[in-house]
């Protein structure tokens, strides 16, 4: 019986932990990457960015050719000014994290794109704010050229095989 509550208790900890570290990493422009959208749907990045949740510690990553990305002040969003970043990179392979809620203006560097709607507004929720987690491959109705990443997703299938075991043996045990 002794064996069987430390595997209980292990379990329960087990869970909790994953719970608390748990963070996804979003994939900006999905197989399409950051680009200047299409003409007709300069909205693009805003629309996406308004369905999913982002929570603290969780990442956005930007995937470009010849391109730029940059996190700046809400005034220089508005302007497409992109001559004081917050942030900066033309890697072609960018990883942004969200340390702290709020808003976070993203626009590209590359003269003309930002005007052209290749820029991104998200709102990091304070943890209390986040009531359930983003839908894998965001918003169901839609085509999803921007989704969230396999490796959030891989995350989330492991959150749930963690809680059926955790069940499973719960079961056995009592």
């Amino acid at each position: 019986m002794a064996s069987k509550l430390a595997l209980f208790l292990f379990l329960t900890l087990s869970c909790s932990v994953h719970l608390l570290v748990s963070s996804f990493e979003f994939q900006v422009g999905g197989s399409n990457g950051w680009v200047v959208p299409p003409a007709n749907d300069t909205k693009i990045y805003n629309d996406w960015a308004s369905e999913n949740r982002f929570q603290i510690d969780d990442t956005v990553r930007f995937k470009y050719r010849k391109d730029s990305v940059m996190e700046v002040s809400e005034q220089d969003y508005k302007n497409c000014n992109s001559t004081h970043p917050n942030f900066f990179s033309n890697t072609g392979n960018t990883v942004f994290r969200f340390s702290h809620p709020g808003a976070f203006y993203f626009i590209s560097g590359v003269s003309g794109h930002c005007q052209k709607g290749q820029r991104m507004i998200v709102k990091v929720m304070m943890s209390h704010e986040y009531e359930t987690p983003p839908p894998p491959g965001g918003h169901p109705g839609k085509s999803s050229a921007h989704s969230i990443s396999a490796d959030s997703s891989s995350g989330l299938l492991s959150l749930v095989l963690v809680q059926f075991v955790f069940s499973y043996v719960a079961s056995c045990l009592f």
